[in-house]
């Protein structure tokens, strides 16, 4: 059943506006009308054009959910198909229930595609945006299986654990973030209107000005006549490499790279192997096929190049090869990992072995991104720090000479 936005004033004359779901803009009215509400305006909720008059929602087909807000309606639908509650009822009542419009028209356009005959994955991909394919793979997977409940729940935990992590590290990293946006606008400012009139005492006493003054005066002097320039520079530089990005073959060879550099191989294999031994266990558990459930958890992991490797292992798997075979055959996963899931293939208890791997990957993880955290507080102190004290030396320098010029 199709959900519809809409306007209406209330006895008093106050404009209303909202989403309903009827079978028909008609429908939409008289039920707006049974609530003794005016219809000013009624249409579909993922297809509304501009008019005078009227309010426009932007094409829900285009809305994002936040991060929290998946993970709250997770948890929610899972609670509710956990109570032996359908599918399309959960549907309505979390969206009924839920406080965001958009996240209410979106979950009732996912109800009514359901209501139209369509499996509940398929119906989540009209919204890829709000849903990631790593979230529509595992729905599927679950409604294949016949483990739906179990998948939801995973996927509650999931996204909640990855919301907190991403809240810890945002929290972590804005006191450094902050300090360092400081530090840098004071000594532009420093740069752009006190160093200059520094600079015009020094020549008019005809000072020998040592190389770090005058390195000093000459970046004052181009931030003074180029800053406009290279941030505006900065910003196309930033808006075609956006582009550029996009391009999936691009975001490929980027994310190739993070798998390969010293500085970053360790935690993209780290992050990526935790994800994918995370939905592997689950899937497995669950009684999915494991070719099936290798597709699944590879839609899991956020690095396209690793993700490809991960459907690589799956083709391997489906021509007859172990999954440990494979695994080390694709070299992009910890040691540690193989290793154990060659033993849970060795004992057929391949899913606590998975579970045992991701729980340790996880750990591993944290407290790898906990030393990260910490040092980088300490890092931007030193370095802020280290620039203040050459532009004070590069002032301080130029008046000791001086007096040393009159006391001779």
């Amino acid at each position: 059943m199709p959900a519809f936005a809409y306007r209406a004033a209330d006895k008093s004359g106050a404009q209303k506006k909202g989403v309903i779901e009827a079978a028909s803009p008609a429908a939409a009215r008289s039920a707006l009308r049974e609530r003794s509400l005016l219809p000013l305006s009624v249409e579909t909720a993922t297809e509304r054009d501009l008019k005078p008059g009227t309010i426009r929602l932007p094409s829900l087909r285009r809305k994002k959910m936040t991060t929290r807000q998946l993970a709250t309606v997770t948890r929610q639908i899972a609670t509710l198909v956990g109570s032996d509650i359908s599918v399309e009822e959960a549907l309505r009542l979390v969206a009924v229930q839920s406080e965001v419009p958009a996240v209410s028209s979106i979950l009732l356009d996912v109800r009514g595609a359901i209501l139209d005959g369509r499996s509940f994955a398929h119906s989540l991909g009209q919204h890829p945006k709000a849903f990631p394919e790593f979230y529509r793979a595992s729905v599927a997977a679950g409604e294949q299986s016949g483990r739906l409940t179990h998948v939801l729940n995973h996927l509650a935990n999931f996204v909640e654990t990855r919301q907190g992590n991403a809240q810890k590290l945002q929290l972590a990293l804005l006191y450094p973030a902050l300090l360092a946006v400081v530090s840098l606008g004071m000594m532009v400012l420093l740069m752009v209107y006190v160093v200059p009139d520094i600079v015009n005492v020094f020549v008019s006493r005809g000072a020998d000005l040592p190389f770090l003054t005058r390195a000093l005066i000459a970046l004052s002097a181009f931030i003074r006549d180029y800053g406009a320039y290279v941030v505006l520079a900065a910003l196309v530089g930033l808006l075609v490499y956006g582009r550029w990005a996009r391009v999936p073959a691009n975001r490929l060879r980027i994310h190739r790279g993070f798998t390969r550099s010293r500085l970053t191989r360790r935690f993209s294999k780290q992050f990526n192997a935790a994800r994918f031994a995370g939905s592997l266990a689950t899937l497995v558990e669950s009684a999915v096929p494991l070719v099936e459930a290798l597709h699944a958890a590879a839609a899991v992991t956020p690095n396209l190049y690793i993700r490809e490797k991960a459907l690589g292992i799956a083709a391997r798997v489906r021509e007859g090869a172990s999954l440990r075979q494979a695994m080390t055959e694709a070299d992009v996963f910890p040691t540690m990992l193989t290793a154990i899931v060659g033993s849970g293939e060795s004992s057929g208890k391949l899913a606590p072995a998975l579970g045992r791997a991701a729980d340790e990957l996880e750990r591993e993880l944290d407290a790898l991104v906990a030393t990260l955290v910490a040092l980088a507080e300490p890092l931007v102190l030193l370095i802020m720090g280290g620039l203040v004290l050459m532009m004070v030396l590069a002032i301080l320098l130029p008046i000791i000479n001086l007096n040393n010029l009159v006391t001779m």
